[in-house]
């Protein structure tokens, strides 16, 4: 198994990044719960087992029966290897990729083999991919909405429990940035973190965490900062260069989004701005435009809905 701290999802392309995160052995923990959870311990589908023999074998094929973009398609083999047993093999051959623009009726993928097996892996298998693409459909239509514009759209932390990986996964599948995996890779220093600090406290306290992370023996991808005023954003801006790498600005209206920018310009051109707070599809286009490098957007994931996916007889 490979640690979290050696993945860096936004550097590696999406085929190599699901092997990585398989390699973590989360997924495979994620799924094992799901078969104690629908098999119950030890595993049984009583359903499967009198109506099937172990002989019989059936071929199906997973498919789209609404328009999306695929994900988790690189993670059904690690569902068979969890949900069937010895002696219960199954092909699984993908017809299209994690990533690829899906439309109704349009087969993802054939499994072939034990019938047992299949009709013990389906549910399981759909959530996730239904999940994931669902997660990546969302993504891809904010993605879609700040075309043109040079924004990044980013994910947040507001994921499922057990699922993040998959889910910032499924972001990239959509066209979106990984933000950061949790708290142990990056530094955000948040409005809890500094909350009463007078305006001298503020700027010492950041000069001091941030030269502390830079020393940080482990591997950290970014300090950021993040500020919900324009005095805020001044002593981050009064800081020395380099000492901070992106600025969060949490909650702004386009006007002062646009302002900020134009302060960063001058002053501290190479910090990133990130816009984050309460972004939509609506507004997500006007936050854009104000020059802004990033939008993070928590509904990535926690607004997304799973995409009708269904596994049909061949």
């Amino acid at each position: 198994m490979e640690p979290l701290s050696a993945i860096d999802p936004n550097a590696v392309p999406l085929p190599d990044l699901a092997v990585a995160i398989a390699r973590t052995g989360l997924v495979r923990r994620l799924l094992e719960l799901a078969r104690d959870e629908d098999l119950g311990v030890p595993p049984r589908d009583p359903t499967g087992e009198l109506i099937f023999e172990r002989s019989d074998r059936r071929r199906v094929r997973l498919a789209a029966r609404s328009a999306g973009v695929a994900a988790g398609l690189a993670f059904v083999p690690e569902v068979v290897s969890v949900f069937a047993e010895s002696g219960e093999p199954i092909g699984f051959t993908a017809t299209v990729h994690d990533g690829a623009a899906i439309r109704p009726g349009d087969t993802l993928a054939e499994l072939e083999g034990s019938a047992r097996a299949l009709v013990r892996i389906e549910r399981t298998m759909l959530n996730l991919t239904a999940r994931l693409s669902g997660v990546a459909t969302r993504t891809g239509l904010f993605v879609r909405a700040v075309e043109g514009t040079g924004s990044r759209i980013c994910d947040t932390r507001k994921t499922t429990p057990g699922m993040r990986l998959l889910e910032k996964y499924a972001v990239r599948c959509g066209g979106g940035v990984c933000h950061r995996m949790g708290l142990h890779d990056a530094v955000l220093i948040k409005d809890n973190h500094i909350a009463g600090l007078s305006a001298s406290e503020l700027s010492e306290t950041l000069a001091r965490v941030a030269t502390r992370a830079k020393g940080h023996g482990g591997v950290l991808r970014f300090v950021q900062v993040e500020v919900d005023t324009l005095d805020q954003l001044d002593h981050v801006l009064g800081l020395p260069a380099g000492l901070i790498d992106m600025v969060l600005l949490d909650n702004m209206g386009p006007d002062l989004l646009a302002e900020a920018v134009r302060r960063r310009n001058e002053r501290c051109p190479r910090l990133i701005t990130e816009a984050s707070g309460g972004v939509t599809l609506d507004t997500v286009r006007a936050i854009a435009e104000t020059g802004v490098d990033r939008v993070s957007v928590g509904g990535l994931t926690h607004q997304a809905v799973s995409l009708d996916l269904g596994l049909d007889a061949v």
